[in-house]
């Protein structure tokens, strides 16, 4: 018996359904699906909602998380906390499964890990309904694509599953190979046939206007610490923090409740310091941070005491107090209630959590 975990947000609903419409075609029965929609917009929260519904082997797990930043790694470990089956297997909404697929990932299940080559199919191709077979690769991927992989469940919980420092994209499902390879656990390349064909869909940009939260160096920071966890032989992870903690929702919709505590500040290295510091010493309170970027004479003012050598403070870039405070919740408060919203044209960041 396999578990299968998929992991969603605001993913077009029309890619979702032939993934989903693919594995009700699987030739055997003997597994299930475990759905997590990590924050989708209403939407598509509702969408995805409705399609799961059609399948009776897909429960869906939905979480409030919509203005936080997109963490697959705890959609993962909140599905591999319910699991009970001997296998475990992450896939990709993206992708349309072979009707052989289960079963011939059953027949190759074992105590090693398996991941499984992709073939690419076009944009023309994928908006077309047709039969696995049928669909044309456009081209193959190689053993660096690691997103589609069978685990032997009891070993993957014993390195507390995936790593939750990971958020936004990339690295963590090398990340996850790399700390079974270091417990000892041979990890194959399953390239014999094609069993997966993944979906084209257009790369998510973001719009100037956006207001979601987004850290402009996110990705780079993942691939470095990727290799450290290479170099250090790292297994085992998450050990400050609970993994694949179920948000709770009446936490959540405190969100929405007036502030125990409204902090506004302005972006110097002095209150942003002192911000991040006193963060730990708040308990069963709700709080809002509002900083917006200081005008251009208090700005101009310390310039001119820096160059005279006199006592000074420095006007962050907003951009850099972003990436602080999203670096801040990743490391310490990622499983806090929180929101987050920079509007980078008002150049104003509110950031409220739920301690």
């Amino acid at each position: 018996m396999i578990t299968l975990v998929l992991t969603y947000r605001n993913r077009d609903l029309r890619i979702a359904e032939n993934c989903l419409d693919s594995l009700a075609q699987q030739s055997t029965k003997d597994f299930m699906v475990i759905l997590v929609d990590y924050g989708s917009d209403p939407d598509f929260a509702d969408g995805i909602a409705n399609t799961a519904a059609k399948h009776k082997f897909i429960k869906l797990i939905s979480c409030p998380t919509h203005e936080q930043l997109w963490s697959k790694c705890r959609s993962i470990n909140i599905a591999l906390k319910e699991t009970t089956t001997p296998y475990f297997l992450v896939g990709d909404i993206d992708l349309i499964f072979h009707p052989d697929f289960i079963k011939i990932a059953l027949q190759k299940a074992s105590e090693q890990v398996l991941f499984f080559q992709y073939g690419f199919i076009s944009e023309n191709e994928s908006l077309l309904k047709k039969d696995f077979e049928a669909y044309e690769i456009d081209f193959l991927g190689t053993e660096d694509v690691t997103g589609t992989t069978l685990f032997p469940t009891d070993k993957l919980k014993e390195v507390n599953g995936y790593d939750e420092f990971y958020h936004g994209w990339g690295a963590e499902d090398t990340d996850i190979h790399i700390r079974l390879r270091n417990s000892g656990l041979k990890v194959e390349f399953y390239n014999q046939s094609v069993l997966v064909k993944h979906q084209w869909h257009p790369k998510v940009y973001r719009s100037k206007s956006s207001t979601k939260p987004f850290h402009s160096n996110l990705e780079r920071v993942n691939h470095r610490y990727m290799q450290l966890t290479e170099s250090t032989h790292r297994t085992r992870v998450n050990l400050d923090e609970e993994s694949g903690k179920l948000p709770d929702t009446d936490a959540y919709n405190r969100l929405n409740d007036k502030p125990d505590q409204h902090l506004q500040l302005e972006p110097t290295d002095l209150e942003v310091s002192s911000l991040l510091a006193q963060l730990k010493n708040y308990n069963g309170e709700i709080v809002l941070i509002t900083i917006v970027d200081g005008d251009r004479k208090k700005k101009t003012i310390q310039d001119i005491k820096k160059v005279l050598k006199k006592k000074h403070f420095t006007f962050l870039p907003m951009e850099t107090v972003n990436n602080l405070l999203l670096e801040e919740i990743i490391k310490n408060y990622r499983n806090v209630p929180y929101s987050y919203y920079f509007d980078r044209q008002k150049k104003e960041i509110n950031l409220t959590l739920v301690f």
